[in-house]
């Protein structure tokens, strides 16, 4: 049970973390911000896709550890 717990968990944070980085790619792809805030928008986009990768490794290895 506790393992479908943190399998919703993190599909969860995924699907948030992804409509964040869908809304910047979009808003991105308009131009019609400065080149300052799309320089800082391209970095949270950045770090959104490694918050992603952290969660899901993360969750592997809680998987594997308690196998």
């Amino acid at each position: 049970m506790e393992t479908l717990a943190l399998t919703l968990d993190i599909i969860g944070k995924v699907m948030i973390a992804y409509t964040a980085l869908a809304v910047h790619r979009r808003v991105s792809q308009e131009h019609k911000i400065d080149k300052t805030v799309f320089r800082i928008m391209r970095r949270e986009q950045l770090i959104g896709i490694l918050g992603i990768i952290l969660m899901v490794s993360a969750y592997f290895l809680h998987i594997y550890a308690n196998a």
